[in-house]
């Protein structure tokens, strides 16, 4: 390869990369005020014609040139018409498009490297229904969702993009298009939602067993003193279910509200679960201790054992339910990430 060769080529890929540069410059800019609902404007939507409205207007210039040549009046007729579909139907493509209202929904969480699912709310509030909508995250070639709005209606469109790593995963930017109703021309627009969805750990697979130390319990609740009935108590949330005193549950009145009691012994020891970041191997990967953590919060619930989450100075009194796991999970998957990344 001769030396002009490697300077033509090396002055393409300059070209192209500056190109490439410049398109996503555009791109940004065109999605970086998305906050809150978002109106897909004049100036937000853009049209170009498809390959098969390029073939169609080389088409419409055979037919021209032939009925100048031959001075055909039907010819002439014929292409008229032809050319006034098709600008009838750029018009409506864009209008298939344009003046929708969109809103970002909830991010559901999930753990790391599951799909992430991100709730797109689409708002027709025009008299004009809109259909062969497509809509996909901007980085699919080809669209997979496709949709239809009536006209003052809505609807709710689920997108899903892979989690790579724990925290807060902002929802990717989304690409709206169209070529109804003849696909001629295809109309398309950009939108960054603004919503986010919370990344947990991947739990550890063949974790150790369960860390656990005992500790006196103040209202002598626990195993050790299990054969010294001391009486029964109100049920409190984080109780296990086998120390519930079914008997005395089944002799109260269903119109007192049914309450719930708990056994009460005397002389008990509580063994109290401490999932201690401190306490695992210091020589252990740090994202390796936060997977054994999570997992082993996903095994204390799923056995009904209340435990407590000690990261570094952050503390979380043992309990259980839905509510201290999402907690406990949120800690773990926020855990050393400053608070800008948030």
């Amino acid at each position: 390869m001769t030396t002009a060769a490697v300077t033509r080529l090396a002055l393409g890929a300059r070209i192209y990369a500056w190109l490439r540069g410049r398109r996503s410059t555009w791109r940004e800019r065109t999605t970086a005020r998305d906050r809150g609902e978002v109106e897909l404007s004049q100036r937000r939507v853009y049209i170009l014609p498809t390959r098969a409205g390029l073939g169609f207007g080389a088409l419409l210039l055979a037919l021209l040139v032939g009925s100048i040549n031959y001075s055909l009046g039907l010819g002439f007729g014929l292409t008229f018409v032809a050319a006034a579909c098709g600008l009838v139907d750029m018009i409506y493509t864009y209008r298939n498009l344009a003046h929708l209202h969109l809103r970002p929904g909830r991010g559901s969480a999930v753990f790391a490297g599951e799909e992430a699912p991100f709730e797109l709310q689409l708002f027709n509030r025009t008299r004009l229904a809109r259909y062969a909508l497509w809509i996909d995250l901007d980085t699919m070639k080809d669209p997979r969702h496709a949709v239809d709005v009536a006209a003052g209606s809505s609807t709710t469109v689920v997108l899903s993009s892979t989690s790579r790593q724990r925290g807060w995963m902002k929802a990717p930017r989304v690409r709206l298009s169209t070529r109804f109703p003849l696909g001629l021309f295809n109309a398309w627009s950009y939108w960054q939602p603004d919503s986010r969805a919370l990344v947990y750990p991947f739990p550890e697979q063949d974790a150790p067993p369960l860390p656990s130390s005992g500790h006196p319990s103040p209202d002598g609740f626990g195993s050790a003193g299990s054969d010294d009935f001391a009486g029964v108590r109100s049920y409190q949330p984080g109780d296990p279910l086998r120390q519930l005193a079914w008997r005395h549950i089944a002799r109260l009145d269903p119109a007192l509200g049914g309450q719930l009691v708990t056994k009460q012994f005397e002389g008990g020891s509580l063994d109290e679960l401490v999932l201690d970041l401190d306490a695992l191997p210091p020589r252990l990967d740090p994202e390796l201790k936060l997977s054994r953590l999570t997992r082993w919060v996903l095994e204390a619930e799923l056995r009904s054992l209340p435990y407590a989450l000690h990261l570094g100075r952050q503390r979380i009194g043992a309990a259980l339910g839905p509510a201290h796991q999402a907690a406990c999970l949120e800690a773990l998957a926020l855990y050393g990430i400053p608070d800008a990344a948030r």
